[in-house]
Formats: C-alpha cells, sequence, structure tokens
C-alpha cells in the first residue's frame, strides 16, 4: 500500500481527477455547462485518456477511481449532492474513465501517443464543449410521463375523498427512500375546485445530509370532476439539490371497476436536462415510481383505517 500512495503517477492521477471533475463541477456552479453528454461522457473518457498516458501506469486508474469518490463523496458533506445521486453517477463515470484508459493504453502500444506526466491540455475539449453547447443549446428539457396503477376495492368515491387531501403519508419506504429519495410527507388541498391549490410536503430521506431532499411542490387545480378525474398543473417546486428535474403535471383517474371497486391512475408528468438519456431516464422513472408505490400504499392503509377491511367486492 505504501508503494502504491508513492507511486507518482497515482499521485498525479489524483490530481487530474480532481482537476477534472472540479472543472465540470465548477462549470455548472458558473452556469456554462449543461447536465449532458459532454460532462457524463466526453469528461470521463477524456480523463481517462489522460491518466492512460502517463508512464509506469499501474495505478494510474485505481488513483482517479478514488479520487473521483473521494470527490463525489466531499460534495456530499456539505449537502452540495445527495448520497443517491452520487450512486447513480459512479456506473457511468467509472467505466467511461476506464475506457479513455485503455484507448490511451493502445494509441501507445502503437505509437500514436507518447507517455508524459504534463496533460492538462486534454481537459481543453471539455472547457471550450461545455460553455459552447450551453450557449448553442441552454437548458435543453426532455418531457417524460410517469404513469402507475393500483385497483382498490373501495368505490371511486372513497378513494378520491382519501387521496384529495392527506394528512400525513404512513408506509413502509421503498428502498431508494432509504438513500434520499425525498419522502412525501402530507398533501393539503385549500379549496376543492378548478383553481385550488395543493401544497404537497416531503421531507429528507433516510440517509440525507441535514436536509437536503426535502422540499414542496404547489398544484393548481385545473380540472376536477369528483370521483372521475383531479388535474393539477405544478406551479412551484422546491426540491433542494435537483436543480435538473422539474416538475409539470400531476393527474388523478379515478375508474370504476367491477360492482364498486375503483382503478386509480396516478401520472407524473415531468421534465429533466439530465443526458445521455437512455441511462437516467430509467432511474429518474424508477425514483417517481418509487414515490408512486409509497403515496399508493399509503392510500390503502388510509382507506382501511377509514372504510375498514373490504372483501369478496369486484
Amino acid at each position: 500500500m505504501k508503494r502504491i500512495l508513492q507511486d507518482r503517477s497515482f499521485q498525479l492521477s489524483i490530481i487530474l481527477t480532481l482537476i477534472f471533475m472540479g472543472t465540470g463541477v465548477g462549470f455548472l456552479f458558473m452556469g456554462l455547462a449543461n447536465y449532458s453528454w459532454i460532462l457524463f461522457v466526453l469528461l470521463p473518457i477524456v480523463l481517462g485518456i489522460s491518466i492512460g498516458a502517463m508512464p509506469n501506469g499501474k495505478y494510474t486508474f485505481w488513483g482517479a477511481v478514488f479520487a473521483a469518490v473521494i470527490f463525489l463523496m466531499a460534495m456530499y458533506i456539505p449537502g452540495l449532492s445527495g448520497l443517491l445521486c452520487i450512486i447513480m453517477t459512479l456506473p457511468i463515470l467509472i467505466p467511461l474513465i476506464f475506457l479513455g484508459y485503455v484507448v490511451a493504453h493502445l494509441l501507445k502500444k502503437y505509437k500514436a501517443l507518447k507517455s508524459t506526466t504534463n496533460l492538462p491540455v486534454l481537459l481543453l475539449p471539455f472547457m471550450v464543449g461545455a460553455p459552447v453547447e450551453y450557449f448553442m443549446h441552454p437548458h435543453q428539457q426532455e418531457i417524460v410521463e410517469v404513469r402507475t396503477e393500483q385497483v382498490y376495492p373501495y368505490s371511486p368515491e372513497q378513494v378520491y375523498d382519501a387521496i384529495k387531501s392527506v394528512d400525513t403519508l404512513v408506509a413502509e419506504k421503498p428502498f431508494l427512500m432509504q438513500f434520499d429519495l425525498p419522502v412525501p410527507v402530507k398533501c393539503v388541498l385549500e379549496k376543492e375546485e378548478v383553481g385550488g391549490l395543493r401544497t404537497c410536503y416531503f421531507k429528507a430521506g433516510s440517509m440525507s445530509n441535514s436536509d437536503f431532499g426535502g422540499g414542496t411542490i404547489v398544484e393548481k387545480i385545473t380540472r376536477l370532476e369528483k370521483a372521475k378525474m383531479l388535474r393539477m398543473d405544478v406551479i412551484d417546486y422546491n426540491m433542494v439539490g435537483r436543480n435538473w428535474i422539474g416538475f409539470k403535471e400531476a393527474i388523478y383517474y379515478f375508474d370504476k371497476v367491477g360492482k364498486n371497486s375503483c382503478k386509480l391512475t396516478r401520472v407524473t408528468t415531468y421534465t429533466s436536462e439530465l443526458t445521455p438519456r437512455f441511462y437516467w431516464e430509467p432511474l429518474e422513472k424508477l425514483g417517481i415510481e418509487q414515490e408512486h408505490a409509497y403515496v399508493l400504499d399509503n392510500l390503502a392503509n388510509d382507506l382501511k383505517q377509514n372504510y375498514g377491511q373490504q372483501k369478496g367486492r369486484e
């Protein structure tokens, strides 16, 4: 271990990694970069090429991984990022650093790249590409819909009354809420009419740092058909630390099933700035689906408490 820590390339790989990642985060805070391919793909690949071009590169890759983990954890401690965000970032970050590392070794093998310890110039593609992309395509957002359905052995009227306003949400937390996925606490409906406001409150997840992940979502009713549809636009939200995601619409559909049961359909429409979409979208949807599951499980508990256990209903 001592030999590894004293290895010059290992030390330089740590320094380069901190410079690269620090520059990326700095550009985000200064408004010079998007949450995009350049940040999540180009930057780690170029970092991998940089550390792969170092001489005596036996430990350089592990130095980069060590520095990346330390850097991300350092962002978690003051609340600049959440634990869940860090865990979600590592599976795309580490393989791409390794890819760049392998590319550099292949280039060295065929003498297309010389070994060197002076490679900060490789940071230039990001330093140029990130601002150019940001100013040419500022705040590009993808609109995504997440839909969840569940059938309850209660009437649509009973289900509607139980979900429109919730004093306290209590249910078993899905596994993402064991990290720092925001946990719904209550939803307060001010007026049961078109134009009425509904405010939902969240608390930080189980492993959040301080109050990170908490906040509020304010919804305005745009269409109301009691026991049939409740449609709301999100007019304000304050979810600390999640600037890349936004919320547009929340909808509940209440459909009668059989003689006296209700199929509840919960729809959330949100926006996201994160790319590449093939990686981030499934993770975003998973988080919203788990919040849906938490709310709908609580609804089942509330219905049972309000109306008793109902069996044999179709």
